[in-house]
């Protein structure tokens, strides 16, 4: 499902050079659980942008379903994450002129499908909020907000799922309805899930953990 061969990011300011990312290889099978930890500044962000596509590398390749990222232009790139990638971030990301239903039925929207509003109360039920499904992000708590933007997460039915920190804004209760969420969907999808995070115990949820430190692979 992805290949990463010999990753490297290297930003340049004027003559000064800064690599935050060195030489990163791995593989994942479909449905595979992969967790990206480190300290602050280890890189894992920009490891994640970089497998799906949301950047290019210095060096190396990521070849994701089959198709290698290098090669595409940006249209194609956002073509791909369109069609296989789901997306959930330590923000949220909801837009906050649209209601829980609306936000859920985005990608659908913009990847033309029908019966688009009946798939996205579909999984707003299935993450408890069918009943809040017209509310406002600001009228939502931050526990419903990441809940909404998991069910927009996997409303394209993705292939791979990117997690950056998904329950790094979450008090503890809130925090554990959203880890046994993201497991739960993410198994009964079949889809391969990527996760960054500080937390070792989710990380430890995970079939695999990749450690960073100082951009390159530690462990």
């Amino acid at each position: 499902m992805l290949q990463v061969h010999k990753l490297t990011k290297t930003y340049t300011s004027g003559s000064k050079s800064l690599t935050v990312l060195e030489d990163v290889s791995f593989e994942l099978q479909p449905g595979d659980s992969f967790a990206i930890v480190g300290p602050s500044g280890s890189g894992k962000t920009t490891l994640l942008g970089l497998c799906a596509g949301l950047d290019r590398a210095t060096e190396g390749s990521v070849i994701l379903n089959g198709v290698k990222l290098d090669d595409l232009d940006e249209d194609e790139r956002a073509r791909l994450r369109s069609e296989q990638v789901g997306f959930v971030f330590q923000n949220f990301q909801l837009i906050p002129t649209l209601t829980a239903l609306e936000n859920v039925m985005v990608p659908l929207e913009l990847r033309g499908e029908k019966g688009a509003a009946r798939k996205a109360m579909e999984l707003l039920n299935r993450v408890g909020l069918a009943e809040r499904h017209d509310h406002y992000p600001a009228q939502l708590s931050g526990g419903e907000q990441q809940r909404v933007a998991l069910a927009r997460a996997f409303s394209n039915s993705p292939k791979i799922l990117f997690a950056d920190e998904p329950t790094g804004n979450l008090d503890a209760e809130t925090h554990d309805v959203v880890e046994n969420l993201l497991f739960e969907l993410n198994r009964e999808a079949g889809t391969t899930l990527v996760l960054v995070t500080h937390d070792l115990e989710l990380a430890k949820k995970t079939n695999r953990i990749l450690k960073l430190r100082g951009g390159r692979v530690v462990e």
